[in-house]
């Protein structure tokens, strides 16, 4: 049995979920979230605790249990709390500036670099050195999130560049002279 599909889902009491036609529909006050169940996973709600089961152990089938009992507990937490990534940017004149909802990133390039949220997307810098990236649909909030640290990713020489909160970077040694 999937360790993480057998585990129950318990519904704060602000959000209402609604199940038809297997399309799980989270409505909270963040916002609305759905997910269509794939057919082979079969749901029991129970007044406040959403639980989920298999028909079968094929091994496809197994792996969807677990991750639509994942996908679920995601939108739940989205509609309901939200979620949020942190990005840290290092760099003599890398900064983060807000521009309305939009972000101006000064990566050492040419010209600033504008990112547009998508929608259900929000940004904060709290300090010129940081960027927040909010939504409640964490499949997207990691994509924007990893898209804006592509601009430019942590170099290892010097640690420049854009790095999630709490990442490691590994450092290399520089070039030494011989004598």
């Amino acid at each position: 049995m999937s360790r993480i599909g057998k585990k129950p889902i318990v519904i704060p009491d602000k959000v209402q979920v609604t199940i038809q036609d297997n399309l799980i529909k989270a409505k909270g006050p963040l916002g609305e979230l759905s997910y269509k169940l794939p057919e082979q996973i079969k749901y029991n709600l129970d007044k406040n605790v959403l639980t989920f089961s298999r028909e079968s152990d094929v091994k496809n089938i197994r792996a969807l249990h677990g991750l639509s009992r994942a996908l679920t507990a995601n939108i739940i937490d989205g509609v309901s709390k939200g979620f949020e990534k942190v990005l840290q940017i290092e760099g003599v004149g890398f900064k983060a500036e807000l521009k309305g909802d939009r972000v101006l990133l000064a990566l050492g390039f040419s010209h600033p670099v504008l990112i547009i949220p998508p929608a259900g997307i929000t940004f904060e810098v709290p300090t010129a050195n940081s960027l927040k990236v909010k939504g409640i649909d964490k499949q997207l909030v990691g994509l924007v999130a990893a898209k804006i640290r592509d601009l430019r990713k942590p170099e290892p020489y010097k640690g420049k560049g854009i790095r999630y909160a709490g990442e490691y970077v590994r450092r290399k040694a520089g070039k030494t002279s011989a004598k």
